[in-house]
């Protein structure tokens, strides 16, 4: 556990060190990101979860395209919503857009924000909630879907799914 402690320790500060000002936003104020951002979004943090799960010697997750799929679909759903919710406004649930997606193995969990927050900021939160950290660090977990919807006011949805 001290291990993850300290991984967590080195993503929150990893996370002032992106491309952003020193209080992590944009010039202008926001945390501007677009579409075309995404795979370098989703590899870094595919990259700071696996440090995570290294420091707590859990194997190394691997990105999928259905489960990034099924994690878009839901960012986009919850800004529709206007509330961080896990579950669809068709009433879908995490399994639910999984298949719908195309995936056909066993979703693990689902981890969800609302933020302002650059994607490794709210890496570091979800670290600092057991539940939350339970998903990222489920030595059950094999894959992973992150993605996002960024609304024009610039809060972010972020969603990130695992699978094994």
């Amino acid at each position: 556990m001290k291990n993850v402690v300290i991984a967590a320790s080195l993503v929150a500060l990893v996370a002032g060190c992106a491309p952003v000002g020193t209080d992590g936003t944009a010039p202008g104020g926001l945390y501007r990101i677009s579409a075309s951002q995404a795979p370098q979004i989703q590899s870094r943090m595919l990259e700071s979860v696996n440090a995570l799960r290294s420091a707590a010697a859990v194997q190394p997750l691997v990105l999928n395209g259905q489960l990034n799929d099924a994690a878009a679909i839901h960012s986009r759903d919850m800004a529709r919503q206007q509330r961080p919710w896990h579950f669809g406004s068709d009433g879908s649930s995490p399994l639910d857009r999984a298949r719908r997606a195309g995936y056909i193995g066993q979703v693990r969990g689902q981890t969800i924000s609302e933020t302002y927050e650059t994607e490794l900021e709210t890496l570091a939160a979800w670290m600092g909630q057991i539940d939350t950290r339970d998903v990222l660090l489920d030595p059950t977990a094999r894959e992973m879907g992150f993605s996002f919807y960024q609304e024009p006011n610039g809060k972010i949805w972020w969603t990130l799914v695992t699978g094994g």
